[in-house]
């Protein structure tokens, strides 16, 4: 069937009085709610006493006069300050007391408030407004920084309304969501929205994994409620991205299962006791994959395995684990979110595929450690090249030290790559020490010569130390 152009564009006088009455019937029809409208409308109705505004302020801190950030404009003596310098150890305040406004609601009647780490940080005073004006003075039980969550407590005169936590897991992308919170100081704001994405990963750290919403969100709106519409809590709105700093239909929220965690946690102890491996890790790389000799990229790819850790005797370099206590690990980054929210002392068993074989792995979670500093820092040595299109030199104690190489690791240093080098292509950097290629050990120069000599696998699976943590990559061999 064919549509003629010109009744497209320049329809009949009997077209325009039928488009009118259909439009007329339209607008009839909109103009009733929908039973969606009034779900909707109930759903809000019955969270909204939940939703809570947080008002966190900071007292006025003295900056030094001699400070980059020190207003020397406005101030009586700025210009003869400019030119001799301010005394010694004379300090003012640079501007008063700060107040920064969030959202909340209440996890439970006894007053127990979630809100995001990054809305009470550093606060001196915080309090807490209930949607029907009622203010508390609130207590912090306890933050965590590495998932933006924070627990407060206030003593209310009577119990309050508390949220259901819904499961974040079982929301579908498509799934419609109503946020709930104070965007710029306007309290009781309700936008609506669907999950656009699930298990994003927006670089706030190894252990959040958030819920991507069109849903309007704008500062203000952070530590707020993301609810289905059952009126359940599946995200804690914590992030947007923005170029201009409004809403641009990019919101991020923590997931309810996380938020379940960690909440339960901090009013344990006040602090987070998080499950803890001992391995470094990487993604499986069609690249990796090959090299490995192995069909799927999924997993993650044990680079290294801490001494003295629940890993240690248990896992090696080179394991791809595909499971945990039965749940699956697609990629690197879901691995720690199901680790650090296994309790400690907990038994696990993992699914590693290793040499080809998948094997059942047994284990007892530890607890987390903190990471050591990193350093970068390339060693200047004079060494012959090869055909990875690399120069190394050997690992002297000295740079050791300086990339903060560990006692154990033993390998040879790259001081140059070649342009378009396969090394470089893979992206070896200057710095890196090279551990192993293949299956073999390269503690020194001619070692790795060997090693490329007799390497059959093409591309060679190289495993590097990078400042102190190992990593594997697939590197051509020319």
């Amino acid at each position: 069937m064919s549509i003629r152009k010109s009744s497209l564009l320049f329809p009949s006088k009997s077209s325009w009085v039928g488009a009118s009455a259909l439009g007329a019937a339209l607008l009839a029809t909109t103009a009733l709610p929908s039973m969606a409208d009034e779900a909707l409308a109930d759903l809000v109705e019955t969270v909204s006493p939940s939703v809570v505004t947080i008002i966190a302020e900071q007292d006025a801190v003295a900056t030094p006069a001699r400070g980059q950030d020190f207003d020397l404009e406005n101030h009586p003596f700025g210009e003869f300050f400019k030119r001799f310098g301010a005394p010694e150890g004379f300090d003012m305040p640079q501007r008063g007391p700060s107040q920064g406004l969030g959202s909340g609601f209440v996890l439970d009647a006894e007053g127990y408030i979630v809100t995001n780490h990054h809305v009470v940080d550093n606060a001196s005073t915080i309090t807490v407004r209930l949607s029907d004006d009622r203010t508390y003075d609130a207590e912090v039980v306890g933050t965590d920084p590495l998932t933006d969550i924070a627990v407060l407590k206030i003593e209310p005169e009577a119990e309050l309304q508390a949220v259901t936590l819904g499961d974040s897991d079982v929301i579908r992308v498509g799934e419609d969501v109503v946020a709930i919170g104070n965007p710029f100081g306007l309290s009781s704001t309700v936008t609506t929205g669907i999950v656009s994405a699930k298990g994003r990963n927006i670089s706030q750290g190894p252990y959040a994994e958030f819920i991507q919403t069109d849903a309007a969100i704008n500062k203000g709106n952070s530590g707020g409620p993301l609810f289905n519409m059952e009126g359940e809590v599946i995200g804690v709105n914590s992030a947007i991205y923005s170029p201009s700093g409004g809403s641009v239909g990019l919101g991020f929220a923590v997931t309810s299962n996380i938020v379940d965690h960690i909440t339960a946690d901090l009013r344990d102890d006040g602090e987070i006791s998080r499950g803890w491996l001992g391995v470094s890790i990487q993604n499986v790389s069609p690249e990796l994959a090959a090299a490995l000799g192995i069909d799927a990229s999924a997993g993650a790819l044990v680079s290294d395995v801490v001494t003295d850790s629940p890993a240690d005797g248990v896992l090696q370099q080179g394991d791809v684990i595909l499971s945990f206590n039965n749940e699956p690990v697609d990629n690197s980054s879901d691995l720690p979110i199901l680790v650090g929210t296994t309790k400690v002392g907990t038994d696990s068993v993992l699914t590693v595929l290793r040499d080809g074989t998948e094997q059942q792995m047994e284990l007892t979670i530890g607890q987390h450690q903190t990471a050591s500093a990193q350093n970068d820092a390339p060693v200047e040595a004079e060494v012959s090249g090869t055909s990875l299109g690399v120069t190394v030199a050997p690992l002297t104690e000295a740079a050791r030290a300086e990339m903060g190489v560990g006692e154990g690791i033993d390998g040879v240093v790259v001081t140059d790559l070649k342009p378009d080098s396969p090394a470089a292509k893979a992206g070896l950097q200057r710095g890196d020490v090279i551990v192993k290629l293949g299956s073999q050990e390269t503690a020194s120069p001619d070692a790795l010569k060997a090693a490329l000599d007799s390497e059959k696998t093409d591309p060679a699976l190289v495993l590097i130390n990078r400042g102190g943590n190992q990593i594997f990559v697939a590197v051509e061999i020319v």
